[in-house]
């Protein structure tokens, strides 16, 4: 057998020749570390804690690294539509409560009024990620929309933020600008530091929710 032969050979035989899909899908050996099996499978159950406050600095810590969210909505045959958005957020007496600045579009507005749920996600190539389920509802208080507007130019959390003049020349009165209030019932958060460890990805649930 040619040397090249012999490695050809070789490679068959640890498979780095095969098809990545049939690679990955192999069944692990028999022989295989329990550990990394168990690391995988403990990563995949969910840790829920009782208060946001317990997941709130990882929560911002993420939201500010990433910035930006895609945000989920579903038409009337529940079909999803995305879009990417700037979500700012607070926490008012214990709860996440998010904000958003936006145009009214039809799309957008007609799936709102059938189905308010919304999903905002967040992921960064460290495989930071964060999953906000929430109930949205349109701002009409002037107050408020001009509260958000300043929120939006200090940053909440900053550096998530940006100046809303640039898209609403008019400022916080300008009848394009409108303010979008989430409400979360679920908040999950995963570090990728943690997919190498098993620690789990953690989960708050408002009170009351299914």
């Amino acid at each position: 057998m040619l040397p090249h032969d012999v490695l050809t050979y070789k490679r068959e035989l640890t498979g780095r020749e095969r098809p990545l899909a049939d690679r990955l899908a192999r069944p692990p050996h028999p022989e295989e570390p329990s550990r990394v099996r168990t690391a995988v499978h403990v990563a995949r159950q969910p840790a829920m804690v009782e208060t946001f406050s317990e997941l709130q600095r990882e929560f911002f810590e993420c939201i500010a690294d990433i910035k930006y969210s895609t945000m989920t909505t579903v038409d009337s045959r529940g079909r999803p539509r995305s879009r990417v958005l700037v979500p700012i957020w607070q926490v008012i007496d214990g709860r996440p409560v998010g904000w958003i600045a936006t145009y009214r579009t039809p799309v957008k507005t007609a799936h709102l009024a059938r189905n308010p749920h919304v999903t905002t996600s967040y992921w960064s190539p460290a495989q930071n990620a964060v999953y906000v389920d929430s109930v949205a509802s349109w701002v009409d208080d002037h107050e408020v929309k001009r509260e958000v507007w300043e929120l939006y130019r200090q940053g909440s959390p900053p550096p998530v933020g940006y100046d809303p003049q640039t898209y609403w020349k008019k400022g916080p009165s300008d009848p394009e600008y409108h303010v979008l209030r989430l409400d979360p019932w679920r908040v999950q958060v995963l570090r990728g530091r943690d997919l190498a460890t098993g620690r789990p990805a953690r989960v708050w649930r408002a009170e009351g929710a299914a």
